[in-house]
């Protein structure tokens, strides 16, 4: 197989200008860009200077050379790993294919269309956005949440359309590999299957498919450590169809794990078709792992409902991580080590799980390719996304090879444990009061004014166990059990009544928690590097209000939603790098909470109330002000780093709540507040630790060194949450009028080791924040101090200090990367922060106190 790479150029249909491209795969935008023919559209208000590309017809033409040893091959075939969208591809001005897809890869024998020597090869491609408007015009229109509506007739990544966090920027070309394959016999298929058991015995099943004129396959298993374990030769039947099983030897198996819970060994298996003489004609290798995976929906001790829990080789695991959307509005500029760094980033950051949301694209084999060698889970959405999708003939037409293709392509992977069917098209029909009866699980749906049940309910399940061994869940969010999908006793949910729909303040996490939270969010700034870059140097639009700015928003209702908890919250000041700094810290208590919370509701067998939390979001396709927790530059935000604290192996949480008891019944004015504090550690680890619980207060208000402390020792059970302490708020003084303001009492608690290795750490202040009297600074006695090396800063203080983040005072030169930020600091718990690349340059800190507001 030959790929075509080079020797393209491109240019508008019917023009008379084409432009050389350097190699494929690419797309229109990024052509354009490298030629200066367009601004870019991530930077000002250019987005809007580019939206005729996507209205416009292109063609993409090459001179294809064959010689006449490929042309000889009794099959001559071109493969088109996926053409984005409508496509018309012509071979010496014959039609060879019409696309209508781009999650599809098409392949086509082009036997009687070519010749010996130089052939012309052009591909048109219509308007996938004038085309949509075409179907929508025919078919109805429907209803959705972001976009233009005619996306739900395209099978094109719908994120193009515009989302609450990306541009409109209509992708097209072709975004994948294109090659030539000249051949006697081929592979059309091949299944790794490795089943194991509840005692964790594995088995090993390969099914060889390949094309006619060929009877022999010889398969080779091997091991993590590449030597071979089996080596067999296969007669393949008159379909071209054989089966090898294997039973390894069970005390050699090597189990894959999720991070954290043990090692991620990938076995190999590699296939060769071979002809008569034993000559190779065609070979395919993928890697495997041997792992048990399940999704368990058990009765619950103690509540109401049933898990929604995911168990890998019988251990229950508490999925902690994101949901990913593509990583750019120009995904053929994402690189594979640019895949490697944003996923390694979610491991450093204590994630275990990944969600690929349905709205972008099902992700390059790479993607996956390195999930499993970190121990990522995949929890994989189908591309449907936030619509009322239609399911007629030809529509589904498109649906079915999109799906099958992708089951096969991804099935093999031990990463991905859901397939998931879309992403809100529930919530959209049950808004909308469409045609939902969950108790109806025997209609066809198609003539119903929610069409696209039947995809979600019909042909999704059906190719999935058709052609996979993994679990199917109709959508994200969906309850199940004849519920609606903001049930929070059963199944998935999306929480979004922080931010949006009823806009609980943070605070209600734990009232707001379900048995597998699987979107929650609050918006933040990127760095304030990622916003020069979109200001382009325009310091007239430097201000959080301005044009620029704003286009760089998506969300509806940005401004009012984040200065409803910022006022809540924060005294805060409204320059632009004041407006970084507060929405950031705001994130970052908003998402750790979150996670401290709801990791709380992990309380061991039949108990796990709660068993995962996916945050929306870890990345973004531009740069952008959204929920993601790093920016598109890969600039962590300061609620990576919370996140990361709060999903380490060891945890502690706390939580402060004033309780008031009235004299009698009928008394207003006889009352008595106490504030109570409740303290938890979590344990991930397999293992119960021993270890001390110290807790220390401390009072803002005075001037002296007063602390009130206490310890104990405690054991954290394994893989669960232990409740530690409960009791009065120390140094907090029971208070009976409401003129009585509470004293500014910090709590610090912290888990550690017999070695004295501080496990883990969590300070918690009072709140709202906005009350809080800060200490003047220069009665802080806030030190950073940099090590010799010029890599580390040594963090202290006299006073306790909330928030801090860390940059260089001189951004001019390199950017540091910190292991931490968004640092709560008490006296006598210095603290580390490692400092890649700062080299011994000057620091700037912020914190809440800091003068700023």
């Amino acid at each position: 197989m030959r790929t075509l790479a080079t020797g393209w150029i491109f240019g508008r249909a019917g023009g008379d200008e084409y432009i050389p491209i350097e190699a494929l795969p690419t797309t229109v935008h990024v052509e354009l860009l490298k030629n200066k023919k367009i601004p870019d559209p991530f930077i000002g208000l250019h987005e809007w200077d580019v939206q005729w590309v996507g209205e416009t017809d292109w063609v993409f033409k090459s001179s294809l050379e064959i010689s006449e040893n490929e042309f000889g091959a009794p099959n001559v075939d071109l493969v088109f790993d996926g053409l984005d969208t409508y496509a018309t591809v012509k071979l010496n001005g014959t039609i060879i294919l019409e696309a209508n897809n781009q999650f599809v890869p098409y392949r086509v024998s082009i036997k009687n269309a070519a010749k010996v020597g130089a052939n012309q090869l052009s591909i048109e491609f219509p308007s996938a956005y004038l085309k949509g408007k075409e179907l929508e015009e025919k078919h109805g229109k429907l209803a959705l949440w972001n976009g233009d509506s005619s996306r739900l007739h395209v099978r094109k990544a719908q994120y193009n359309y515009g989302w609450d966090w990306g541009p409109v920027l209509m992708t097209v070309g072709p975004w994948r590999p294109i090659h030539l394959h000249a051949y006697t016999a081929r592979l059309s298929d091949v299944r790794v299957r490795a089943p194991v058991d509840e005692s964790l015995k594995a088995q090993i099943h390969v099914t060889v498919t390949a094309t006619s004129g060929v009877s022999k396959a010889e398969v080779v298993i091997k091991g993590p450590d590449g030597v071979a374990l089996e080596t067999t030769d296969l007669s393949l039947d008159k379909d071209g169809v054989a089966t090898l099983s294997f039973t390894p030897d069970q005390s050699a198996v090597q189990l894959w794990y999720p991070v954290g819970y043990g090692k991620q060994p990938l076995y190999t298996c590699e296939v060769k078709l071979l002809s008569a003489d034993g000559a190779a004609l065609d070979s395919q290798t993928n890697k495997f792992g041997l792992r048990r995976a399940r999704v368990v929906e058990d009765k619950l001790v103690d509540e109401e409902g049933r898990t929604f829990l995911f168990e890998v080789n019988n251990v229950r695991i508490f999925c902690g991580g994101s949901n990913w959307i593509p990583a750019d509005s120009f995904l053929t500029t994402v690189s594979a080590e640019r895949y490697r760094a944003w996923l390694q980033l979610m491991v450093d950051g204590n994630q275990n799980m990944v969600r690929v949301w349905g709205g972008g694209i099902y992700e390059e084999d790479v993607f996956y390719d390195i999930c499993d060698e970190l121990g990522l889970l995949v929890w994989q959405d189908f591309m449907f996304g936030c619509g009322q999708y239609p399911a007629y003939d030809e529509f589904l037409s498109r649906v079915v090879p999109e799906v099958e293709a992708n089951v096969k392509r991804l099935r093999h992977h031990p990463s991905i444990v859901i397939f998931t069917g879309n992403n809100e098209d529930y919530q959209v029909a049950e808004q909308l009061k469409l045609e939902l009866d969950y108790s109806d699980e025997k209609s066809d749906f198609r003539k119903t004014d929610f069409p696209a049940r039947y995809i979600y309910e019909r042909t999704l399940p059906d190719v999935v166990s058709r052609l996979s061994d993994i679990h199917y869940h109709r959508a994200s969010p969906y309850s199940g059990y004849g519920l609606p999908t903001t049930d929070r006793q059963h199944g998935d949910l999306h929480q979004w009544n922080v931010w949006q729909g009823s806009q609980e303040p943070w605070h209600n996490w734990d009232k707001l928690s379900g048995r597998f939270v699987s979107e929650f969010g609050m918006q933040g700034y990127p760095d304030i590097r990622t916003v020069d870059y979109w200001l382009g140097g325009n310091e007239s639009q430097r201000y959080p209000q301005s044009p620029y700015v704003v286009n760089h928003n998506k969300a509806d209702g940005f401004e009012r939603r984040l200065e409803l908890y910022l006022m809540e919250n924060f005294k805060h000041a409204f320059d632009i790098e004041s407006y970084v700094y507060y929405t950031q810290i705001m994130q970052a208590e908003t998402l750790a909470s979150a996670y401290r919370l709801w990791r709380r509701n992990w309380k061991g067998p039949g108990r796990e109330y709660t068993a995962g939390a996916l945050v929306w979001q870890i990345n973004d396709c531009w740069p952008v002000t959204s929920w993601a927790i790093v920016d598109y530059f890969l600039r962590p935000k300061p609620a990576y780093f919370t996140v990361k604290r709060e999903m380490a192996p060891v945890s502690v949480g706390m939580s402060r709540k004033e309780v008031t008891s009235f004299a009698d019944n009928h008394t207003a004015a006889n009352f008595a507040t106490e504030t109570r504090i409740e303290i938890w550690g979590s344990n991930f680890t397999l293992q119960p630790i021993q270890a001390k619980l110290a807790v220390v207060a401390f009072d803002l208000d005075r001037d002296d060194d007063w602390t009130e402390t206490f310890e104990q020792d405690v054991t954290l059970a394994p893989n669960q949450t232990t409740e530690l302490w409960k009791g009065h708020l120390p140094g907090q003084p029971v208070r009976n009028s409401k003129s009585e303001l509470p004293k500014n009492i910090v709590l610090s608690a912290r888990v550690v080791s017999p070695d004295g290795t501080v496990l883990s750490r969590y300070a918690n202040w009072p709140e709202p924040f906005k009350y809080i009297q800060f200490p003047a600074v220069g009665k802080l006695g806030l030190k950073a101090e940099i090590a010799k090396d010029g890599e580390s800063v040594l963090l202290s203080t006299r006073k306790p200090v909330k928030g801090i983040v860390l940059d260089v005072a001189d951004r001019s030169g390199a950017e540091v990367k910190w292991s931490d930020q968004a640092i709560d600091l008490v006296p006598n718990d210095d603290q580390v922060v490692q400092a890649t690349g700062l080299a011994g340059r000057d620091l700037k800190l912020r914190f809440l106190g800091d003068g700023s507001a």
